[in-house]
């Protein structure tokens, strides 16, 4: 890595909305003539994470494999350690197989070191599903709708980190990362009525309330908390007034991108990137490494 924030997206060449997997995806909603605009929205998303000092490296794209676009799925990464994603629905499982080989080639060119699976009989999509806050020094990992909770004490093992479990409450919010962003400098955006009461509880008792951004309903629907955090700079989707300005009033910088393709799909701009170059210090042994 050269100090820059490394970004893995996907080529939505192959991108559609052909089947139901969460609540908000709409195959009814799609034709053919929006993939020119899906493209044009990835590349904007692209460039907006180089505007911001990023390098973005691209899967391509395969047939039959549209949610191959939401990279965040594909692996947990620290530390140049990969946990690979076992997915729940059989619509996503052939991308394993896919960013088993981009892994293999980043691990060839150097920008990762090691590539752990986790054990069998247990789910869990990665970075969509373990996020990495950088201040705390922990995971917080979401379970329940696609993640198994069995999976926690994996990661912890596989990265020497703390995990927080945090159950998720609605098949709405069936990632964590549509729910839940930690931002630089310790503060949190996230919308607590995607969790338990027993997870709100926990989120509470580890972020001071003068450091929650709470999302309101609409900043939710518009996946807006699916966001990107570079230093002081958030990309998201189209967001409403308020929120912008909430942020702004906290110090950061809001740059929107159209990612309305990708919403139809249930997914955003922190879906549509892995986050590569992440660093902690772990003392934890691998799993099954290659």
């Amino acid at each position: 890595m050269d100090g820059r924030p490394h970004f893995l997206m996907t080529d939505p060449g192959h991108y559609d909305v052909s089947y139901q997997i969460n609540p908000w995806m709409k195959p009814q909603d799609w034709t053919p003539q929006r993939l020119a605009q899906a493209k044009a929205s990835a590349g904007a998303l692209k460039a907006a994470l180089e505007d911001a000092g990023a390098a973005v490296e691209m899967v391509e794209a395969a047939a039959g494999l549209p949610d191959l676009v939401f990279p965040a799925n594909a692996a947990v990464v620290l530390d140049g350690r990969v946990l690979l994603a076992r997915f729940r629905y059989p619509e996503r499982q052939g991308e394993e197989a896919v960013f088993r080989a981009a892994f293999k080639d980043l691990r060839r060119r150097g920008l990762v070191d090691k590539i752990v699976d986790l054990p069998p009989g247990m789910f869990h999509e990665g970075a969509g599903d373990a996020i990495w806050d950088a201040d705390r020094k922990v995971f917080w990992a979401g379970f329940g709708p696609r993640s198994s909770r069995q999976a926690l004490p994996v990661i912890a093992q596989v990265f020497g980190r703390e995990v927080v479990g945090l159950e998720l409450a609605s098949d709405r919010f069936y990632h964590l990362d549509t729910c839940f962003c930690p931002l630089a400098g310790g503060k949190l955006l996230y919308y607590p009525p995607a969790f338990t009461p027993a997870a709100q509880a926990d989120i509470r008792a580890r972020v001071p309330q003068a450091q929650r951004i709470e999302a309101s309903d609409a900043d939710a629907a518009a996946f807006c908390v699916n966001a990107v955090n570079i230093g002081a700079r958030i990309v998201m989707a189209r967001a409403p007034d308020a929120l912008k300005a909430r942020l702004s009033a906290r110090g950061y910088h809001v740059i929107e991108v159209d990612l309305d393709p990708f919403i139809l799909s249930g997914g955003a701009a922190y879906c549509m990137t892995l986050r590569l170059d992440r660093t902690s210090t772990p003392t934890a042994n691998l799993l099954a490494a290659e």
